[in-house]
């Protein structure tokens, strides 16, 4: 049940996008389509299912204080907490080099549509975000950690897929010249983000 009210609160009340505005760039950058958006959103779930759980496991035998306990006397003292950034950013761009070779060579299409922002997943605030939110939340295991993990990541595809739906829709719209592209994308992103704020109201 902890698992369950872990999951749906991080899709829909702590959304990555409309709670904490993480991974804006290739958000608003991406999503002029379904299918590509679709495609960032799936990379993105998979990088945060695969890196929270590793990240959790560094961070609770290495990087804590007294983390390095198991190694034998004379660790029981040593703090690496303050390499925690740098340890969480090389794990991300490690799994991200990982994933963008798997794209390429399964989905060529997807790699070529998604261009320079398939690479720069490395550098998406709403993976490291999330990384450092389970830290600072204490989820208590990897299991917790990889469910809060896709919970976010299908927040955010949810975000980015609904998104990208407008996009297509108002491109037949008698939009006004000033607000066209990027203007009316920040004011749907809003509405959106008002919306979710109903799901505040849940008692989970």
């Amino acid at each position: 049940m902890e698992n369950l009210n872990l999951f749906i609160r991080s899709i829909f009340i702590d959304n990555m996008i409309f709670a904490y505005f993480l991974g804006m760039c290739s958000f608003l950058a991406v999503s002029k389509n379904v299918k590509t958006a679709f495609g960032l959103g799936i990379a993105v779930t998979f990088m945060l299912v695969v890196t929270l759980p590793i990240n959790y496991l560094l961070d609770t035998y290495v990087l804590q204080p007294g983390a390095l306990a198991w190694l034998g006397e004379g660790y029981e003292t040593v703090d690496l907490s303050f390499l925690g950034l740098i340890m969480f950013i090389a794990v991300i761009a490690s799994m991200t080099q990982l994933v963008e070779m798997a794209v390429e060579k399964f989905s060529p299409s997807l790699y070529a549509s998604l261009g320079i922002f398939l690479p720069l997943i490395a550098v998406n605030c709403a993976i490291l975000g999330a990384s450092l939110f389970m830290q600072q939340r204490d989820l208590g295991s990897a299991l917790n950690s990889a469910v809060y993990g896709l919970g976010s990541g299908i927040g955010w595809l949810l975000a980015i897929v609904g998104i990208a739906a407008i996009r297509e829709k108002i491109a037949y719209s008698n939009v006004p010249a000033p607000l066209k592209g990027i203007g009316i994308t920040f004011i749907i992103t809003g509405l959106m983000g008002i919306a979710f704020m109903s799901f505040l109201g849940i008692k989970i």
